[in-house]
C-alpha cells in the first residue's frame, strides 16, 4: 500500500510540474505553433510578433500577425493583424482536441493584389486546398500534427482591403468588407485540422473581397468596364472553385 501511495505522489508531482510547465511556456508554445503550422498551409511566410494568454482563464491576445504574399508578388503581405484577442479553454492544451472559445478579430489589412481571374488570395487558397487535400489522403496518425480544433465563435470586424489591379492604372483603391461571422467551427466530433480550420476562414474572407471589390472599381467609370456581368460570373465560378463550394462553410457547423 505504501509503495503505491508513493506511486501515486509521484504521479501528482509529475503532473503538477507538467501544468506548470505548459502555464509558464504557454504563450511561446502558442507562438511557436502558430509560427511552424501556418506556412506549410499557405506555402507563405507567417509571423508573430507576440502572444499573451492567461494560463488561468486562458484570455489573452495575438499581436502583429502578418501572413505573406506567394511568389511572384510584390506586396509585403497579404494579410496583417494589428490585434487579435482570444480565449481559450486551458485545460483543452492538454487534449488532442484544442478548444477556443472565441476569435476576435479587429482592422486587419488585406491586400489583393493581379486581377480577379489571378491574384495572390486566390493562390493562397488554392495553396491551402492542396494542404487539406493532401491531409485527406495520408495515412492515419502521418498528417504532420495530431491536435485538431474547435473554434465556437469568429468575429472579424474592420477589415480593409488594398486593391492593386493593373487596370486601376496605379491608382490605388481601400475597400471596407461588412462583418464576418463564423460559429461551431469544429464543434463535432474531432475537430478541425489546422487546415481546415484555415480554409473555412479564408474562404468566407474570400468570398467577401470579390463582390466588394467590384462594387467600388465600378463606381470609377470607364475604369470598372472590364467588370461587366460577364466578369462577375468568371469571378464568381473562380471563387466557388478555389474554395470549394462555400455553402457547406454554413451548413456543417
Amino acid at each position: 500500500m505504501k509503495k503505491f501511495l508513493l506511486i501515486l505522489a509521484v504521479l501528482a508531482v509529475v503532473v503538477v510540474a507538467a501544468l506548470f510547465f505548459i502555464g509558464s511556456n504557454l504563450d511561446g508554445i502558442v507562438k511557436k505553433a502558430v509560427e511552424t503550422a501556418g506556412p506549410p498551409i499557405t506555402q507563405t511566410t507567417l509571423t508573430l510578433d507576440s502572444v499573451s494568454l492567461s494560463p488561468r482563464s486562458g484570455s489573452g491576445a495575438l499581436k502583429g500577425l502578418t501572413l505573406g504574399n506567394p511568389s511572384g508578388y510584390t506586396s509585403p503581405y497579404a494579410i496583417k493583424l494589428g490585434e487579435a484577442r482570444l480565449e481559450v479553454d486551458p485545460a483543452s492544451v492538454l487534449t488532442d482536441k484544442i478548444h477556443v472559445r472565441s476569435i476576435a478579430v479587429t482592422g486587419p489589412q488585406i491586400t489583393i493584389e493581379g486581377g480577379l481571374g489571378n491574384n495572390n488570395l486566390k493562390q493562397i487558397m488554392a495553396n491551402i486546398d492542396r494542404f487539406t487535400a493532401g491531409e485527406k489522403s495520408a495515412p492515419a496518425g502521418d498528417t504532420g500534427t495530431k491536435k485538431k480544433l474547435q473554434v465556437d465563435d469568429f468575429l472579424l470586424t474592420g477589415a480593409q482591403v488594398e486593391v492593386k489591379f493593373a487596370l486601376l492604372g496605379g491608382k490605388g483603391l481601400s475597400v471596407a468588407l461588412p462583418d464576418i461571422h463564423l460559429t461551431h467551427l469544429g464543434s463535432g466530433g474531432d475537430g478541425l485540422t489546422p487546415g481546415e480550420l484555415s480554409k473555412k476562414v479564408f474562404s468566407a474572407v474570400f468570398e467577401q473581397i470579390i463582390p466588394a471589390v467590384t462594387a467600388q472599381v465600378g463606381k470609377l467609370g470607364g475604369l470598372g468596364k472590364d467588370f461587366g456581368k460577364g466578369t462577375l460570373d468568371n469571378a464568381k465560378g473562380a471563387v466557388d472553385k478555389a474554395t470549394g463550394g462555400l455553402g457547406d462553410l454554413f451548413k456543417k457547423k
